[in-house]
């Protein structure tokens, strides 16, 4: 008796993967930007580049929402209640990255 091994493993499509953490890192650096412009000054220990870490932190995250949003589109290629559900996830799942890069940046920098 033979095994036979029908698990098969798409390739990832680098370009897109790329774009889409691009796209998430610019969402997220527009985003911290509207909030810090209109911030009042932060904690003076941290001197007058403190918008640099969550200018950093933030985009970051986003990005790695986007590659989550990535990886659940591989789910949506079944169609149906599936992609739905992937696209819910997905954006879900950036909104939860792209709010706790937030707070990881604006943490002792913003709020004390």
């Amino acid at each position: 008796m033979t095994q036979s091994n029908n698990l098969t493993r798409e390739p990832i499509n680098s370009a897109k993967l790329g774009k889409r953490m691009l796209f998430g890192a610019a969402i997220a650096f527009v985003v911290i930007s509207a909030f810090l412009i209109s911030a009042p000054a932060g904690d003076p220990a941290w001197g007058k580049f403190w918008m640099l870490r969550p200018l950093v932190i933030t985009p970051c995250a986003g990005a790695c929402g986007g590659a989550f949003f990535y990886a659940m589109d591989y789910l949506s290629y079944r169609g149906g209640w599936i992609k739905t559900l992937a696209i819910v996830v997905g954006v879900f799942g950036y909104m939860v990255a792209l709010w706790l890069g937030t707070v990881l940046g604006l943490a002792g920098t913003f709020w004390h």
